[in-house]
């Protein structure tokens, strides 16, 4: 009997424990609207693993894609007002909710690949993340998410061929005031209604990366694909300012940490995924690749840069900055 309850009492006391553990936990929840074979939803649970990694379990991230905590802008006020700790977005979607994500949406801000990583890895980019504190959350990491580029049923070599042309954009005022200085009519429509669109001539042409030909099958209903590499936009990773200052400095410490390593395993997954989506939409969906020259479409843009630097002189101090350090 004796022993007995000695064994029910540690028993007990390692249940305790184990509650305890369990108890001191913190667990954020982070949204996003994207699939989960998506190269951004793989990194975001590569950076969830190391979190619970870096703090031993202290601190967790749970990662719920496919909109399921809604859309990438609803997920994004859910998290200002301290209802949602995280949430993925893009800086094209972001310039609503702050100025400073502007200059990384201005066409041909980026002189290359190289160039674009090193803004979105340095102190330009901590500015940009601490801009947003006082509207309730900051940012942790940008994603990369390739170069956008036309693609229609008819080559787009110069912003001529773009004249008259249906372009679906994003509900972005860079990216509708790019295409009409380009010579198209840009139509705000929503991604998930895009195929359809193109389909049924709703729109004559759309703007995006590689992925998607044959993420959403676009290659299937647009099958050339001018490579004119107007903007590279990045996904945005944020918290809530609310979540951040709950967080002991040790666990915001872990947090950036598995962020910035999350960046770099992003880089190189997405760069690989791009180079096998291109070999997919050309050999299974018969979608032809052309280079054009981008001297003329650089040229028809550069007006916007003036003139959102004149708009804010936030914006026109990261503008000089994201210049000063091209390759």
């Amino acid at each position: 009997m004796f022993r007995n309850k000695h064994m029910l009492g540690a028993l007990l006391t390692s249940a305790l424990m184990v509650g305890a553990t369990v108890a001191e936990a913190k667990s954020l929840r982070l949204s996003h609207n994207l699939p989960t074979d998506n190269p951004a939803h793989i990194s975001l649970e590569f950076m969830a693993k190391r979190v619970k990694e870096i703090t031993d379990g202290k601190l967790r991230i749970r990662v719920f894609p496919n909109a399921q905590l809604g859309s990438q802008r609803e997920s994004v006020e859910l998290m200002q007002n301290g209802l949602l700790d995280m949430a993925r977005s893009n800086a094209s979607e972001m310039e609503a909710f702050d100025s400073a994500y502007s200059a990384l949406t201005l066409p041909y801000i980026f002189t290359s690949e190289p160039h674009y990583y090193k803004v979105l890895t340095s102190d330009i980019a901590e500015d940009i993340y601490q801009s947003s504190y006082k509207k309730g959350f900051i940012g942790l990491a940008f994603m990369v998410d390739g170069s956008r580029s036309f693609y229609a049923n008819k080559a787009i070599n110069t912003p001529a061929d773009l004249k008259g042309m249906k372009i679906r954009v994003q509900p972005s005022p860079s990216a509708i005031k790019m295409v009409e200085l380009l010579g198209g009519n840009p139509t705000p429509i929503a991604f998930g209604e895009l195929y359809s669109a193109l389909q049924q001539g709703v729109v004559d042409g759309a703007e995006n990366n590689p992925q998607a030909l044959v993420d959403v099958r676009h290659g299937e209903v647009a099958k050339i694909y001018s490579k004119d590499e107007h903007t590279m936009i990045p996904g945005v990773l944020m918290i809530s300012a609310q979540s951040w200052d709950a967080l002991p400095e040790d666990q915001q410490k872990a947090l950036k940490t598995a962020a910035r390593e999350m960046m770099d395993f992003h880089r190189k997954l997405y760069n690989e995924q791009t180079l096998e989506a291109i070999e997919t939409a050309k050999t299974t969906l018969g979608v032809k690749f052309i280079d054009v020259k981008k001297e003329p479409f650089i040229e028809k843009v550069m007006p916007m840069h003036e003139e959102a630097a004149k708009a804010d002189p936030k914006v026109a101090d990261l503008i000089k900055r994201i210049k000063a350090i091209a390759d």
